[in-house]
């Protein structure tokens, strides 16, 4: 059984948390008012807003050391929307693994909206989570907690392709807002 810590309280926060609880794992969550409880889990997940990722390392680097540290984010431009903030070559998921040298970091959950994470399903499919990391014990024991609730964990294979990823989770994102694809909606992979 994993212990989760769950950095935020908004819509993916509850739903990731409440995944881990539904496999049988246990969960903690911390909101902003939290800033003086430990992190204790063995998997720390990252649920805020890409800006807010700086401050979170800053308040909690420490208490990450040896922890599996699951990135969400999508580094868009949050005032238009039309770009990723982060360089061409790079990702957010590199650099919080560059902050955070003694953390085995993966990517996960940022191609995925809430409510498939709650529906457990994308149009009948099992909701697909992808997995990005170099750190192959990190990505089994995340890929189990996401198994462990029903959802299908798929290996996108290693860090760099957090960038990737990050374009994925940008692209949904953007169609969303657009109105051409559901806010309910997503990516399912199938077998």
């Amino acid at each position: 059984m994993a212990h989760v810590s769950i950095i935020g309280t908004g819509n993916m926060g509850q739903a990731i948390a409440g995944l881990v609880t539904k496999g049988g794992n246990t969960v903690e969550v911390f909101g902003s008012s939290d800033n003086d409880k430990r992190v204790t889990g063995d998997i720390v997940v990252l649920a805020v807003p890409y800006p807010a990722v700086s401050d979170v390392l800053a308040q909690r680097g420490e208490q990450l050391a040896g922890k599996i540290v699951v990135d969400i984010t999508n580094p868009l431009n949050f005032e238009t929307f039309d770009a990723l903030v982060v360089p061409a070559d790079g990702s957010a998921t590199a650099g919080i693994a560059a902050a955070l040298p003694s953390s085995r970091v993966v990517k996960a959950f940022n191609t995925n909206f809430a409510g498939t994470l709650v529906a457990g399903t994308v149009d009948g499919q099992p909701t697909t989570v992808l997995v990005a990391g170099d750190d192959p014990d990190a990505k089994a024991l995340l890929t189990g907690v996401v198994g462990a609730a029903g959802l299908r964990a798929v290996d996108a294979g290693s860090l760099a392709r957090a960038r990737e990823l990050e374009a994925i989770g940008f692209l949904q994102i953007t169609l969303a807002a657009a109105e051409k694809v559901s806010w309910t909606g997503g990516f399912a992979v199938a077998p």
